[in-house]
């Protein structure tokens, strides 16, 4: 039988009601800048879970007060940060949903840090950006640290998985990038070290069951950038040190050169069909597949093995309800709220 967007999926300790990803999206919404998650994301995350998201991914959460991309984000820098980020994960629990947490650090795109940090004194294009200071040998030392405790932190609180953030010219994505990196200690003879340490230190403080999301930019449009291949090379370091799943997408580290292919429904989907086909792992879609027939598309094709949806969650909560009653899905498969099932 085809699997389908509404199919129920296991992957590890991971179960899913359906193949239904939330996308993280930063929300820029602390308001005491101390990174802990307060009313809005509650109501923002919770909402989803009750329009029958499958699996949500918080939104970029940073590992240190200067690796936000501004001082408005969440953070998981420290130990007080994890009864917030309890019960946030215990409100989408109650209505079914999965949770999973983006773990990052924006290195040069850190736009609030008095002066932000990258792999090399490479500004990012753009006048509100400052030119970042080069980390030591000895701090990206420390900075695969701060990763593995930002996990182990995430863990406490009660996620189902962990993704780190490889993508859209973060930090990890900075570290493997020739564009971007250009030391000349052992970070920058193996592009793939920093983020090969940080997935062998984080799996370290994760239970060995839960599956490990890597966030990635499968191509870079900026003049100069790397290539699918490149992305598949790093990708297969990143699978041989413990990365489970693939989180696809692309860009972000520079303005477009011509490389990008033009942003239209499904424009990353042959970058997913890729990663699955050649590493042979499961990954997540994403790209403007908010039209509840591709996504289903993309399901049944095999090019992703679950469809992660943006911007179309921001604009409708209930976007997975809404996508089941256009697929003909039945109400309890897909998992429709008893208060809400009078609709539907």
């Amino acid at each position: 039988m085809t699997e389908q967007l509404f199919s129920p999926y296991q992957f590890k300790s991971l179960e899913l009601q359906n193949r239904v990803v939330m996308a993280p999206m930063c929300q820029y919404s602390v308001t005491a800048k101390d990174g802990i998650p307060n009313d809005w994301h509650q109501v923002h995350y919770v909402s989803r879970a009750v329009g029958g998201t499958g699996l949500i991914i918080i939104e970029m959460t940073d590992v240190d007060p200067d690796g936000r991309i501004t001082d408005n984000d969440l953070g998981i820098w420290s130990d007080e940060h994890i009864p917030a980020f309890t019960k946030l994960v215990e409100g989408m629990h109650a209505y079914g949903s999965k949770v999973a947490i983006q773990i990052a650090h924006a290195g040069r795109k850190a736009e609030d840090a008095p002066q932000p940090v990258a792999p090399s004194v490479v500004t990012f294009p753009g006048e509100k950006y400052k030119e970042p200071r080069a980390l030591t040998t000895e701090e990206v030392e420390g900075m695969v640290q701060k990763f593995a405790d930002g996990v182990r932190r995430a863990v406490q609180a009660g996620v189902d998985a962990i993704e780190l953030h490889g993508a859209h010219g973060y930090l990890i994505h900075q570290f493997h990038s020739p564009l971007m990196n250009h030391r000349e200690d052992a970070y920058g003879q193996d592009l793939s070290r920093f983020g090969v340490e940080v997935i062998r230190a984080v799996k370290k403080e994760m239970p060995n069951d839960m599956p490990l999301i890597m966030r990635i930019s499968a191509m870079e449009y900026a003049d100069g950038g790397y290539d699918l291949d490149h992305a598949i090379q790093i990708g297969r370091a990143y699978q041989e040190a413990g990365v489970d799943m693939f989180h696809i997408s692309s860009g972000g580290e520079g303005p477009s050169g011509q490389r990008k292919p033009g942003n239209y429904p499904g424009y990353q989907l042959p970058f997913a069909r890729r990663f699955r086909e050649e590493l042979q792992v499961p990954v997540i879609a994403v790209g403007m597949l908010e039209d509840a027939a591709l996504a289903q598309a993309v399901i049944g094709n095999e090019d992703a093995d679950l469809v992660a949806i943006g911007r179309g969650m921001l604009r409708d909560p209930y976007w997975a309800n809404h996508a089941a009653l256009e697929l003909n899905v039945s109400k309890e498969q897909a998992a429709i709220a008893v208060q809400y099932s009078r609709g539907y």
